[in-house]
C-alpha cells in the first residue's frame, strides 16, 4: 500500500477508539466540531505526499514493494539520505509554521531508528528483534500515524514506580497469556492521540527509571482502538471560533491526552522489550534511535523559529519599529535563533556517524546540544513578539467587527499602521496574538519547555555523559608546563 491520501487517513479514524473529551465519549473524531478540525489539517499533510510536485520530495520507493512510502520511514545509509529526509521534515513543518509538534514523521523516524538497532532488542531475546523489524515494515507499508506515551502520571516524582503510595497507577504488567502481555495503569502524555492509528509505549528517553521492579520494564505498541484502552483529553485550546480570529488554534490544536489501560492485552508480536530493566532504561541511550527523533524536531524548531521571525518582522514593519535600535536588536536575536538551529542541523548531518551495519545517524553530540537549546530560546522568542506588538496585541478586533457594516470602515481607518490598512493589520495581529498571547500560545511555550524531556535532567545528563577527557588533558598539560617553566 503506497503513502496514504488525506481521505484514506481520515477513513482510518472511523473505528471504535475510546476518546473522552469534555466529559463525554467522542462518537467520531472526524465529525467532532472541535477535534475534527485538527484531523482535517493532518489529512492535508497526507495529501501533500501524493501531489505530483511533492511526491518525489516526500516519499521514496518501498524496499519491499517499490511503492512510494513516506520518506520519514527511511533508514539512512548516507549523509545524502539524512539531508533528503530533513528536507521532507521541513516541507511538513513549514505547512504549520512548526505549530504541529507531533506530526507522524516524528515517530516514524524513531521507529526506523529502532529497526536499525536490532542488536539492542536481541539482547532481550532474538524474537524481540524480529518483532520490532516486522513492526517497522508493517507501519511503513501502511503509512500509519503514531502517538506515544513516555512517562508515568505525576504522582510523586521523588519516588520510583514501585515506591508510589498506589503502585497500580503507573502502567505495569499484570500478567501474560497465550495471546500476549496484560497491562494496566496510566501513562502520559499522548499528544495527537485522537488522530493516531498506533500507540507506542516506550521507556522515557530523558529519565532513567529508578524502579527495581521488572513489571514496569517494557516496550510495546497497540492500536489506538484497542479494547480496554481509553484516552482522556485535556480541555481544548480551540474554542471553535473562526479561523480568521484563531488562525493557529483552529487548525493546529493537536491535543494531549492521558492513556488509561484496563487489563489491555498486548499481542506478543507487538512486545519489543520485557522484564529487563537495564535494556529498557538504556534503549535511547545505547542506541541511536531517538537521535532520529531529535533530527525531526530540530527541523520543526527551525521552521518554528523562522515562522516567529516572519511574524515579528511584519509586525515591526507595520508599526515602524524596524527603525528603532532596541527592536532591531530583538529582531537580531530571532535571526540568531534561526541560524543556530540551521547550523545544528547542517553540522549534525555533515558529522554524521556510520554504525557497524552501515546505517548513518546524525551526530549525537551536536543534536544533544540542539535538544537543550530550543526549550531555552523559544520562550524568549515569544517574549520578543509580545514586546514588539505591545498594546496593539490587546487592541485587536475580530472578523465580525471587520465585516460589520456599521464599524467595519472605521476599523479599516483607525486601526491602520505605517504599512497596512486596518483590515490587514488586524489579520496580522490576530495571528500574532494566537502565537504569543492566547491559550494556544501558552501551551506551545509549555510544550517546548518539556518537549524533549525534563530540561534539568537533560542538562545534567549532558555534563555527565559528555567526553571531557581531551579538554581536561590539555589543561593538565598546560599546568605541567607552567610548573616546570617556573622551576627552571
Amino acid at each position: 500500500m503506497p503513502a496514504r491520501t488525506g481521505s484514506e487517513y481520515l477513513a482510518g479514524l472511523a473505528d471504535h477508539r475510546e476518546i473522552w473529551f469534555a466529559g463525554e465519549r467522542v462518537k467520531s473524531v472526524v465529525e467532532h466540531p472541535i477535534l475534527g478540525r485538527a484531523a482535517r489539517t493532518l489529512a492535508q499533510l497526507y495529501d501533500m505526499q501524493r501531489q505530483p510536485a511533492l511526491q518525489s520530495k516526500l516519499t521514496y520507493p518501498s524496499p519491499t514493494t517499490g511503492d512510494p512510502v513516506s520518506l520519514s520511514f527511511i533508514q539512512p545509509r548516507s549523509i545524502e539520505d539524512l539531508v533528503r529526509r530533513r528536507m521532507m521534515f521541513k516541507d511538513w513543518a513549514d505547512f504549520s509554521g512548526g505549530m504541529l509538534g507531533r506530526t507522524p514523521d516524528y515517530l516514524n523516524a524513531i521507529l526506523a531508528g529502532c529497526a536499525s538497532s536490532l542488536p539492542h532488542f536481541a539482547k532481550n531475546g532474538a524474537e524481540y528483534a524480529e518483532r520490532i523489524s516486522a513492526y517497522y515494515e508493517f507501519c511503513r507499508e501502511r503509512d500509519l500515524c503514531g502517538t506515544h506515551t513516555f512517562v508515568d502520571p505525576q504522582i510523586n516524582r521523588a519516588r520510583s514506580q514501585s515506591e508510589q503510595a498506589d503502585p497500580s497507577v503507573p502502567l505495569h504488567v499484570v500478567g501474560d497469556s497465550a495471546e500476549g502481555l496484560i497491562v494496566s495503569g496510566a501513562r502520559m502524555l499522548a499528544t495527537l492521540a485522537p488522530y493516531a492509528d498506533e500507540l507506542y509505549v516506550f521507556p522515557s528517553p530523558s529519565r532513567t527509571q529508578q524502579s527495581d521492579a521488572p513489571r514496569f520494564a517494557f516496550a510495546f505498541t497497540v492500536p489506538v482502538a484497542t479494547p480496554g484502552l481509553k484516552f482522556i483529553c485535556r480541555d481544548s485550546l480551540d474554542t471553535g471560533g473562526s479561523p480568521a480570529d484563531y488562525p493557529l488554534a483552529s487548525r493546529y490544536e493537536e491535543m494531549d491526552a492521558v492513556a488509561v489501560f484496563h487489563n489491555v492485552v498486548v499481542p506478543w508480536e507487538r512486545v519489543f522489550l520485557k522484564g529487563d530493566i537495564v535494556l529498557c532504561n538504556r534503549l535511547f541511550r545505547d542506541t541511536p534511535a531517538f537521535l532520529h527523533g531529535i533530527h525531526q524536531f530540530t527541523v520543526k524548531n527551525l521552521a518554528k523559529a523562522e515562522f516567529v521571525l516572519g511574524i515579528a518582522s511584519l509586525m515591526a514593519e507595520a508599526i515602524g519599529r524596524t527603525e528603532l535600535p532596541a527592536y532591531q536588536q530583538m529582531l537580531g536575536e530571532i535571526v540568531d535563533a534561526v541560524e543556530t538551529e540551521r547550523a545544528y542541523l547542517r553540522a549534525a548531518e555533515a558529522d554524521a556517524i556510520t554504525d557497524e551495519s552501515g546505517f548513518v545517524h546524525p551526530n549525537p553530540n551536536i543534536l544533544s546540544t540542539a535538544r537543550n537549546y530550543f526549550p531555552k530560546i523559544y520562550p524568549r522568542l515569544i517574549e520578543i513578539l509580545q514586546l514588539i506588538g505591545s498594546s496593539g496585541l490587546m487592541a485587536t478586533v475580530t472578523k465580525r467587527d471587520l465585516d460589520s457594516p456599521e464599524i467595519g470602515e472605521e476599523i479599516n481607518r483607525y486601526y491602520q499602521s505605517a504599512t497596512l490598512m486596518g483590515r490587514e493589520r488586524v489579520q496580522l495581529f490576530r495571528l500574532a496574538w494566537d502565537l504569543a498571547c492566547s491559550g494556544f500560545a501558552g501551551r506551545q511555550v509549555l510544550y517546548e519547555r518539556f518537549f524533549a524531556g525534563d530540561p534539568f535532567l537533560l542538562m545534567a545528563s549532558r555534563f555527565l555523559s559528555y567526553d571531557r577527557s581531551a579538554a581536561v588533558a590539555r589543561v593538565k598539560a598546560m599546568l605541567a608546563r607552567s610548573y616546570n617553566d617556573t622551576e627552571k
